[in-house]
């Protein structure tokens, strides 16, 4: 029997001290000015001593955090001729982790008090009581359905056994990409084995564990074909699902009991046309 430990997603914290931050500063020169962008970027302008009140004046303009890139290219656009510092800078460190610094609040009280924002920008009143601990259950429910449970990919030796296992009507949940509104329904997962068979939970658990994060369903559909097959080296995987999606149900078009349906097959369920016929009538 193997087991392989599986975690996807999980959110890593990492809290930002003084003492790290005045030793990145003192690596930048001195001799420039800098004009920091709100509100972390004025922080670290002010602790160079060099800082100044109008974008005009300055040599440099300096951030707190290259995250996702989004303030960056705003910025970058105003003023291309600008030079920009990050004294934190995902694309080289910390990728995949929540940053804390030292004039913020917790991580968890930050984003709960920016989800409040949101709501009181769109007109509600969030002092009433329905709403009042809205924004912490809605943080709850995204660290809940973004980090799901640690399994064992635990697999066997197949003895011998060579035909096809197929599981169906697997439900799912997921948050579309582009709009984080759900969408869910039901896949079909199928292999032919090669020397190994896995725990009959753990196809479920594969679909579970991709479907649980920000996602599209092409995504998923090949995310579950890719990792079975990295997993049990099988003869052929075949991955399909079904799902109803609320971006396309409550908004937009607005067309209400409308199915998506993805499929991928590898190996014999691609080359052979009996084997994926037998999976397509089995699914039925």
């Amino acid at each position: 029997m193997q087991k392989k430990k599986i975690q996807e997603g999980v959110r890593k914290k990492v809290a930002i001290t003084w003492d790290d931050i005045y030793k990145r500063i003192d690596l930048l020169d001195k001799n420039k000015k800098y004009y920091g962008i709100k509100r972390g970027g004025m922080v670290m302008a002010g602790l160079t001593k060099s800082a100044v009140q109008e974008v005009s004046e300055a040599d440099i303009i300096i951030d707190d955090l290259y995250d996702s890139g989004t303030t960056y290219r705003k910025w970058k656009k105003l003023y291309p001729d600008k030079e920009f510092v990050f004294v934190y800078d995902k694309r080289k460190e910390y990728k995949n982790t929540w940053l804390e610094f030292p004039w913020e609040e917790a991580g968890e009280i930050e984003v709960q008090e920016n989800v409040t924002r949101l709501l009181e920008y769109f007109g509600e009143d969030c002092t009433r009581e329905g709403l009042q601990d809205t924004p912490k259950r809605f943080i709850k429910f995204f660290d809940e359905f973004l980090n799901p449970p640690k399994w064992n990919c635990t697999s066997f030796e197949s003895e011998g056994y060579d035909e096809m296992i197929v599981q169906t009507d697997i439900p799912f949940h997921s948050l579309c990409e582009h709009h984080i509104a759900p969408f869910f329904g039901v896949g079909h997962i199928a292999y032919i084995p090669n020397k190994r068979i896995v725990g009959l939970s753990k196809l479920a658990r594969t679909l579970e564990t991709f479907a649980r994060r920000l996602q599209n369903q092409e995504r998923i559909t090949q995310q579950v074909a890719e990792f079975l097959e990295k997993e049990l080296q099988p003869l052929g995987v075949a991955v399909v699902i079904k799902a109803k999606h609320m971006c396309m149900e409550m908004r937009g078009v607005k067309k209400h009991n409308t199915f998506t349906t993805t499929s991928k097959m590898t190996g014999t369920f691609r080359d052979d046309n009996k084997a994926r016929q037998e999976f397509l009538n089995l699914i039925k």
